[in-house]
């Protein structure tokens, strides 16, 4: 045999592009131990469901060693695994069989502030001489003892902590137990690389960024000027947060935030075929912020905004809006969509709370999100058509929901545990007594072993769509043009390289018939939608959709 007989196979670098990527909340997917809480090797254990839903990677969230004030978003050790989770042999394991199974992983990253029980900030907070000093946010108050000036935390309350010790304020943009980070300081960024390189060189194949626009503050620390009521939006924050009264230029959004991000990219270059894909929360700015962070070819390859992501319904007119801002921000730029993960209320309760159809209404949304222009970002239980659950004050485990409770109640309804199986204990989850959230019943009746192989069922739509989406390249990589429509319809054509697809959607829950653009169009079979096309017209039923070909 020659040398050529069996080349290696290049490394996709351009694999992200139209990629679908499935959101796992390690706490909620599986647990293999019995304590009630998911870890790593629970994962592994169930990557196979991921594997036939037709999914091309997995984003999970934070894992790492943490006192889980805010459930891992708060890092104690970014190079280990949270014994919680299990271990770095666990996650060795999960990478090869996540491999195995042509999956890529993606882990989350949380950069802009660590825990305060972080070795580095016990150094920091120790002193204003040690060699960490300047590593996080540390200021003098003013005159009067009062905190150096007026930016808010999302979580509610002043963004800055007296710190008794050093007898300074410490910034931090969430809870008090987590400091920001001072990436104006060179050995921070330092520091960050080197913890990206620690999984890279484990075998990961990307990273999700989270709050990528907070990492730097303004040096000078000036206050940020008051937001006009009209301006106000609640999808970073909830509507009773006083965080949403300011305009956020000078505590995030930063413009020297551009050469780190470049810096970043080019550790990840160095590796064969890496992504990321950072998540940008402001609610003013957040697509041009988007834009800039994935303009060119160094910095990020996707980021993605909170336009589908706020409560305000989805309508054509949303859709359409975001995508042609999208558009016009970032020309070069590529987002990664998403209608529902760890944070806000599920989308078919979010949006669907009204709809009597549920089912009809979730595949809808699901084809809608699947044929978007850019990557995709599915929430686990989402492929089960499940509802935000509704939980009592006394279960509740977010620090964010507790503050604010009752007009917000906080994240922990859309990350109750994953249901596996209707007959078995805590719904194939976990065989714990009690699980770190309980499991509703409408969920369990949801449950993956209810649905599979029922061709009617939100889990089989989820698989058949991911493979017709994977027919059609145009689908994952193709431009999006809108055409005109009528109200509570949306068309719009996917077109790449010699093919072009058309998308019609009735928003609506009454059927409806839809005048077809101008054009010879082949219907396409295999995405599960029934219609029926009668002189240039389809007839769609409630929540329906159509696809075709141009001839």
């Amino acid at each position: 045999m020659s040398a050529d007989a069996n080349p290696v196979m290049t490394p996709d670098k351009d694999w992200w592009r139209g990629a679908v990527i499935y959101q796992i909340y390690p706490r909620s997917y599986q647990d293999s131990n019995g304590d009630g809480i998911g870890d790593l090797k629970g994962i592994t254990a169930r990557l196979a469901h991921i594997a036939d839903l037709g999914a091309d990677a997995i984003w999970i969230s934070p894992f790492f060693t943490s006192p889980m004030k805010d459930f891992g978003y708060d890092v104690s050790n970014y190079v280990d695994v949270d014994p919680m989770f299990g271990s770095l042999t666990d996650f060795d394991g999960l990478i090869a069989e996540a491999h195995r199974l042509n999956i890529k992983v993606m882990i989350d990253l949380v950069m802009s502030h660590s825990s305060d029980q972080h070795a580095w900030f016990v150094e920091s907070r120790s002193s204003r001489v040690n060699p960490k000093a300047d590593w996080y946010v540390w200021s003098d108050p003013k005159p009067d003892g009062s905190p150096p000036n007026n930016w808010l935390s999302i979580f509610g309350g002043s963004a800055w902590q007296w710190d008794p010790t050093r007898m300074q304020y410490y910034l931090h943009n969430f809870l008090t137990s987590q400091p920001d980070m001072n990436l104006h300081n060179p050995e921070v960024q330092d520091a960050l690389l080197a913890a990206t390189r620690f999984w890279l060189e484990r075998g990961v194949d990307g990273f999700r960024l989270d709050t990528i626009n907070f990492y730097f503050h303004d040096k000078e620390l000036r206050d940020n000027p008051a937001l006009a009521p009209e301006r106000r939006n609640a999808s970073t924050a909830p509507a009773v947060n006083p965080y949403n009264f300011q305009e956020h230029i000078y505590d995030k959004n930063r413009p020297e935030n551009i050469a780190f991000l470049k810096r970043f990219r080019a550790l990840l270059d160095e590796y064969p075929a890496i992504a990321a894909v950072g998540e940008v929360g402001d609610s003013q700015r957040g697509l041009e912020i988007v834009g800039e962070y994935t303009s060119g070819n160094d910095k990020m390859q996707m980021c993605y905004a909170f336009e589908f992501l706020a409560p305000e319904p989805l309508t054509p007119e949303v859709v359409r809006n975001t995508q042609n801002a999208f558009a016009n921000a970032a020309p070069e730029g590529w987002a990664c969509w998403a209608f529902s993960n760890h944070d806000v209320v599920r989308h078919v309760s979010r949006w669907g709370a009204n709809v009597l159809d549920r089912d009809a209404y979730a595949k809808m949304t699901s084809a809608l999100l699947l044929t978007q222009r850019g990557s995709v970002c599915i929430y686990q239980g989402e492929e089960l058509g499940l509802t935000e659950a509704d939980i009592a004050f006394e279960d509740l485990q977010d620090p964010y929901g507790i503050q604010f409770w009752p007009e917000f109640k906080g994240r922990d309804g859309c990350r109750t545990p994953m249901v596996w199986d209707d007959h078995a204990v805590q719904a194939g989850f976990s065989t714990a007594q009690k699980t770190w959230l309980p499991i509703p019943v409408e969920h369990v009746l949801r449950a993956v072993n209810t649905q599979a192989g029922k061709e009617e069922s939100v889990l089989e739509h989820y698989r058949r769509f991911l493979a017709f989406r994977r027919q059609h390249p145009a689908f994952a990589k193709g431009d999006i043009v809108f055409h005109d429509a009528g109200d509570n319809q949306l068309i719009y054509t996917r077109a790449f390289g010699n093919e072009k697809l058309l998308c019609v959607f009735n928003m609506n829950a009454e059927e409806t018939a839809i005048t077809l653009p101008s054009g010879e169009w082949i219907g396409l079979e295999g995405h599960g939608f029934n219609s029926a096309v009668n002189d240039n017209k389809v007839e769609l039923p409630a929540w329906g959709a159509y696809f075709a070909r141009h001839a």
